[in-house]
């Protein structure tokens, strides 16, 4: 489970770091950036992960959305995997940003052609945490929370709902909350597992939460009203019926006039950081 260092700079007083190693979940090399704030010597951080969106990688959130003072302020270690394996060779793997590598879905795939290496549900509960437990001392794996952007904020929150008793808080920004009704879904969930639609549930926030799932805190998640893939997409009105009908705890914000970019992350982290910091230390 060895890791190979590709870069570490110096960022408000701790280090952020880029890594690569051998993925066993992927069946081959992952990339995930690292955020250690300042710590004194054998002093543990909580940690949160980031998922990131469409097109993305693991450097995107870390350039982008400014998190790493506020991280140093609130001692929390941020993580941000890959959005799904690279190199794969598989054919209909590239060209098409809406599917493929660098559009994991955060799922395990099941069809013969992605199951081998699209398996980013268990690499970021599985193998990523093992990683970061055997290589960075200052994780506190007892600690965790999860976070992420459009098909990341589909990730984290399916993530948060299987498992709700291992993260302490979860968020997203402009979440893709009901993919097996909406375009980007609907493309990628049969190719990924099968055109039996009850297997996409697994992987449906709103399903999941029809079909009994709770997360024990609140769920945050902030949206821009000017975003192009509100209506289409995203449609957040389903996450809101959903959890009401459920009693579901949901703190939805439509924000006036922001978009989908990472203008509309930066401007919020900070009230992301805050919720799952206090959730963390709780």
């Amino acid at each position: 489970m060895g890791i190979e260092t590709i870069s570490e700079q110096r960022c408000f007083g701790g280090v952020q770091g880029f890594y690569r190693h051998e993925s066993k979940e992927t069946g081959g090399a992952m990339k995930f950036g690292v955020y250690r704030p300042p710590l004194a010597d054998g002093a543990k951080a909580p940690v949160l992960y980031y998922l990131a969106g469409l097109t993305c990688t693991e450097e995107t959130f870390v350039i982008k959305a400014g998190a790493q003072r506020l991280a140093a302020e609130l001692g929390l270690i941020l993580v941000t995997p890959d959005t799904s394996p690279r190199d794969t060779g598989i054919e209909g793997a590239t060209g098409d940003w809406e599917f493929g590598e660098a559009a994991g879905f955060y799922l395990d795939a099941t069809t013969p052609a992605y199951a081998s290496r699209f398996r980013m549900y268990s690499y970021v509960t599985k193998e990523l945490p093992a990683v970061l437990g055997a290589h960075f001392a200052a994780a506190d794996l007892g600690r965790e929370a999860i976070f992420g952007h459009s098909m990341g904020g589909h990730g984290a929150l399916t993530i948060a709902l299987k498992n709700p008793q291992r993260y302490r808080s979860v968020s997203a920004f402009a979440p893709i909350v009901a993919p097996s009704h909406v375009p980007w879904g609907l493309k990628a969930l049969p190719r990924y597992l099968g055109n039996d639609t009850k297997t996409w549930r697994a992987y449906d926030t709103v399903a999941l939460i029809e079909d009994g799932h709770r997360f024990p805190g609140t769920i945050l998640v902030d949206q821009g009203s000017a975003d192009k893939f509100l209506d289409i997409q995203l449609q957040p009105s389903r996450l809101d019926e959903a959890a009401r009908a459920a009693g579901q705890a949901l703190n939805l914000r439509l924000r006036d006039g922001y978009d989908h970019s990472y203008y509309f992350i930066e401007t919020f982290v900070e009230d992301h950081l805050r919720h799952h910091a206090q959730a963390l230390r709780g």
